[in-house]
């Protein structure tokens, strides 16, 4: 059985175990995986979260799963604590692109031997983010990558890792945390990861004003930054800008006349 099989199967089974008609949330702990995997005799992954790492932000549930949502609605997998996660209702939200917006061409300042060895896509991309100062030229305010990758845990969560966490400040004095997420590959951009950043900041850094951002690679190496906010539990795009990495001498004189336009 492939992996997307192993994993589909342990999830549906899961599922089957706690779902009840007329439920909209439900919790299972986590030792229910290897429980599961046992009884279907299906070989688990060395890192068994990535059982639910793949659910929450990658891939889509077994149609199993889906097709018991109402019209409207979708099954999403949040955490509730430490080793114990939940099934939830919510309306279905999604962040895409929009392919339409134009990008804006930045000299790109990525050392090349960074280039060269970055190991996967959201490496490659929070680099990118980071040496060629995005956030910045984003939010219009001056920020520090504080940490990356950071783990901790947060109240009523559990543990929770942020791709990359800034700290910024603007020119009246107003400090923010700026916590990122990185999307390559086929991670999905959705609601789970978003609020549990803004949860950890506000409980972390209560006295910062907390702007989550998303990042993602589109076709071409354009990448995408969105500023988002929760409103009524659906994610909202506050801001979003396209940028493209290029040689200083790849923008033209026009281009600037151009750029100098939309300020």
């Amino acid at each position: 059985m492939s992996k997307v099989g192993r994993y589909s199967a342990i999830i549906l089974e899961i599922f089957r175990r706690h779902y009840q008609n007329d439920v909209d949330i439900f919790e299972f702990d986590r030792s229910e995986i290897e429980e599961v995997a046992q009884t279907l005799e299906i070989k688990l992954p060395k890192n068994i979260g990535d059982v639910l790492y793949s659910f929450r932000f990658r891939k889509d549930l077994p149609q199993e799963i889906t097709s018991t949502a109402p019209g409207g609605l979708e099954w999403i997998i949040e955490l509730a604590g430490y080793g114990n996660y939940k099934f939830r209702l919510s309306q279905i939200n999604r962040i895409n692109p929009n392919v339409n917006l134009v990008y804006i061409k930045i000299p790109d300042s990525t050392p090349e031997i960074i280039t060269k060895y970055a190991l996967n896509d959201e490496q490659a991309l929070l680099a990118k983010v980071r040496y060629n100062r995005l956030i910045d030229i984003f939010l219009g305010i001056t920020t520090y990558s504080l940490q990356n990758h950071l783990r901790t845990t947060v109240p009523k969560i559990g543990q929770i890792e942020i791709d990359e966490i800034y700290v910024g400040i603007n020119r009246n004095g107003t400090q923010f945390v700026i916590p990122v997420q990185a999307k390559g590959g086929e991670d999905k951009l959705g609601i789970v990861q978003t609020k549990q950043d803004i949860a950890c900041c506000n409980e972390k850094f209560p006295q910062l004003v907390c702007r989550p951002v998303s990042a993602q690679f589109m076709d071409d190496n354009v990448i995408v930054l969105f500023e988002l906010a929760i409103q009524e539990e659906q994610i909202k795009v506050v801001e979003e800008k396209h940028y493209k990495l290029v040689l200083a001498d790849a923008i033209s004189d026009e281009e600037l006349s151009n750029y100098k336009k939309r300020e």
